[in-house]
């Protein structure tokens, strides 16, 4: 802030009973300062170690060299606490006892010169002059008011008898007396409608100019008649205009410009709106359909969401009505560059909620830091993978509470809420003290802790924004090599994040190679499994490491890409065995060169490479840019060596980037005040861009059911739906949410007559809406 000798601090209520300086008691606004002695103060900092309020400033005040601290009230949080401290004996004096302005010094010294003015001149009474006229009397004269009209006196008098009588006034109608009510109408003066010939006015110059009309009713109309007739030139004054040469050189400088005029005019109208013409004529559809978003279920938490915002939000495979979300402290940009100086107190979990008992979660995920996205595995839905705050990878095992998740209608505590609108905030507010009631009476919902995170020094330095399972058909060894997965089991990642990096994780079936007996009794000290913690993936807890490392930065031009969505291409492969398999075996990489988790490569019995494997991918980055990358594994690197094509659209930060559920080459990005959609194999740019909005557009998700139809949410809280075959150049239909801006948009088909349309919002409320049978039934041959 510009004083490195005070150090803001935060002064609990224990605190300031300790120490006897609290508020509004010891120390106020007028009397702040408050002398602690050295002694005491590191007496606490033994007493209470890390939880004492002067530890952020424990070697401050250990190399302090005075015996007393100066603590100071901040009752304006001036420094942005309750209370400051002074670290250096000169700022200490300089507050308790101010040194003297220059203004008091130049004060002193006028009083010390007016004295001796008066000791060298004495005082002199003034004397007397004559009074000399200078003319202005008579200006005074002349614009003074002067009385000229002769002045009226009236005299009204009354019997003395009736002074002081006592007065009754009575009803009368004003129609039995003549004259007794007359009738006030408007009427236009003439006095006031005198034109002023003079008048003084000042005016001043100004650099704007503006020009207005407005339209005047004609106060007094006439009857006026015009007649006029044309003025027209004789016959000799014609032909000689005709045949003059000055009109004959005006008509050979003005002819190909009049001739190029008129064939555009013919070919094409420079006034023709493009975007409109490709919109639907709804006059000819018979009318507009019924298009809405029905509230359905709403869901928030206390204790978990408060001061969060809703990052992520997974459905349930295979469980009706089971959706989860995580949340995620809302994090300036300064905040985020310095995570590791910010610490969050509040614990972090993912929350399973169920359409049967919206009152209180049903269970609950540990997470060692806030999740910014996960993702249910696709052939495992028991088995769920999330990317940290921190840059780790989480794995979690929910597979002993499946049975709470699909018992979830019958053990709701008998509160049995179907269909409630949660629009109306008062019936949110009674739920949440129902729900708080409820945790009291011991309904907490189970907390499940994570089986396995990824080693700290291996995964991402930045926050995972992105995470996808890989398809279970094929997997990647570390040389880039892909293989049939002939398991049919999703046992890979990639997950993406703005520290320019895209990683590859493989989660082997096998433990790896047992450590040294005096490194794994050495392990085991350091950190134990709690009992009730699946033991699936503890050999890859904390030393879980990336099976392959895509590096999107150049070194040689300095170009940096930092991603926070990413789109895998479409996966097209066929079988083909041949001697590269061999080849490929028995190619080895020293264990000290490779940084990352070594593989055991299968043996070349029975092994098939899946041949034409597509690297393209898409991704959206930080700065607003969409770069189409494709990426090859070098046998003489770590890393991969990634071509790119970068496309500058968007203004802010890629918040969405999917691939429709219909048309795999197609993809959707958002970002900014816009929203753009791309194909593959098209190199110039987006096959449809839409302009800039007058807000910012925060989330985007494709329909799963119609293939022209997707949603975009946006700061205002609203979510427009864009139908492409009724309109391009704006939104079919828009509806309010939230008072918040909306962070996170999720479908999912319940049935095929019961669709739904999850939407968070950045006050960590989730809405479950549903979506009508005309978004979600698509027309014929769509």
């Amino acid at each position: 802030i510009g004083h490195p000798e005070i150090f803001p601090l935060v002064f609990t209520t224990k605190t300031q009973e300790i120490f006897n300086c609290r508020v509004d008691e010891d120390v106020t606004e007028e009397n702040c300062f408050k002398l602690i002695k050295k002694e005491d103060v590191i007496q606490d900092l033994k007493t209470r170690a890390t939880i004492s309020d002067f530890h952020p400033v424990k070697k401050v005040v250990l190399e302090y060299p005075g015996e007393e601290l100066l603590v100071v009230f901040d009752a304006k949080f001036q420094y942005g606490q309750n209370f400051y401290f002074v670290a250096s004996e000169e700022a200490k004096e300089n507050l308790l006892k101010p040194p003297e302005t220059a203004e008091e010094k130049d004060d002193d010294k006028e009083e010390e010169n007016r004295e001796e003015t008066l000791e060298v001149h004495p005082y002199k009474p003034p004397v007397h002059k004559p009074w000399v006229s200078l003319g202005s009397e008579k200006e005074v004269e002349e614009e003074s008011v002067k009385d000229t009209a002769t002045k009226i006196k009236y005299m009204i008098s009354r019997v003395r008898r009736k002074f002081g009588a006592p007065i009754t006034f009575t009803d009368k109608n004003a129609s039995h007396v003549k004259d007794s009510y007359v009738e006030c109408t408007s009427y236009q003066d003439k006095t006031f409608s005198i034109k002023m010939l003079e008048k003084d006015v000042g005016v001043q110059m100004v650099p704007k100019v503006r020009e207005a009309s407005t339209q005047t009713k004609w106060t007094y109309p006439k009857n006026a008649a015009t007649q006029y007739f044309p003025r027209q030139l004789s016959n000799e004054e014609k032909e000689e205009s005709l045949s003059s040469e000055k009109l004959k050189e005006f008509l050979t400088s003005v002819h190909l410009r009049m001739e190029i005029a008129l064939q555009q005019n013919e070919i094409m109208n420079a006034f023709f709106d493009d975007w409109k013409a490709l919109a639907e004529d709804e006059s000819s559809s018979g009318g507009k359909p019924d298009v809405y978003l029905k509230a359905y279920q709403s869901f928030t938490d206390l204790r978990y969401l408060k001061d969060r915002t809703i990052s992520c939000i997974c459905w349930h495979p295979t469980i009706y009505g089971i959706i989860a979300v995580s949340a995620r402290v809302w994090l300036s940009y300064e905040e985020q560059v310095n995570l590791s100086d910010k610490s969050l107190l509040q614990q972090s979990v993912i929350l399973f909620w169920s359409f049967f008992d919206p009152i209180h979660p049903q269970l609950m995920l540990e997470c060692p830091e806030d999740i910014y996205c996960f993702q249910f595995s696709p052939s495992d839905p028991n088995i769920i993978a999330g990317g940290c705050i921190n840059g780790q990878v989480v794995l979690w095992d929910i597979s002993q509470h499946e049975e709470k998740l699909q018992n979830a209608k019958t053990v709701a505590d008998g509160i049995k809420v179907t269909a409630v609108n949660m629009v109306n905030a008062s019936i949110l507010n009674i739920l949440q003290y129902i729900y708080m009631s409820l945790r009291k009476n011991g309904t907490e919902p189970p907390l499940v802790r994570y089986c396995a995170v990824s080693s700290i020094q291996n995964s991402h330095k930045k926050p995972v924004t992105d995470i996808h399972w890989l398809p279970d058909y094929f997997e990647d060894n570390r040389m880039g090599a892909t293989f049939e997965n002939r398991a049919e089991i999703c046992v890979q990642l990639v997950t993406c994040s703005p520290d320019c990096s895209i990683l590859f994780w493989d989660i082997p079936a096998t433990k790896l190679p047992e450590q040294p007996s005096s490194e794994k009794v050495k392990e085991e000290e350091i950190f134990c499994m709690a009992p009730d913690v699946p033991d699936t993936f503890k050999h890859l807890d904390l030393c879980w490491k990336p099976l392959i490392k895509i590096n999107l930065r150049k070194s040689d031009t300095n170009t940096e890409y930092s991603p926070v969505r990413i789109s895998l291409k479409e996966l097209h492969y066929h079988y083909k065995t041949s001697e590269k398999v061999q080849s490929l075996n028995t190619l080895e990489v020293p264990a000290k060169d490779n940084p990352y988790t070594e593989m055991s490569t299968p043996s070349s019995k029975n092994l098939k490479v899946l041949e034409n494997i597509s690297t393209d991918f898409f991704v959206g980055t930080e700065d607003g840019e969409i770069v189409y990358s494709n990426w090859k594994m070098e046998i003489d690197s770590d890393s991969a060596k990634p071509h790119t094509q970068k496309y500058t659209i968007h203004t802010e930060t890629i918040n969405t980037l999917q691939r429709s559920p219909f048309f795999k080459d197609v993809v959707l990005s958002v970002g900014g005040q816009n929203f753009a959609i791309w194909k593959e194999g098209v190199t110039n740019g987006p096959i449809l861009q839409s302009s800039c909005s007058a807000g910012r557009y925060t989330a985007g998700q494709w329909s799963l059911t119609r293939p022209g139809i997707f949603f975009i949410g946006r700061d205002d809280g609203n979510i427009d739906i864009w139908d492409l075959l009724r309109k391009t150049h704006e939104p079919s239909h828009f509806q309010n949410i939230s008072e918040s801006m909306i962070t996170f948009i999720s479908p999912w088909i319940a049935s095929p007559k019961q669709h739904f349309l999850a939407v968070s919002d950045g006050l960590g409320v989730l809405h479950v809406l549903e979506i009508c049978q005309t978004l979600s039934h698509p027309s014929r041959n769509e």
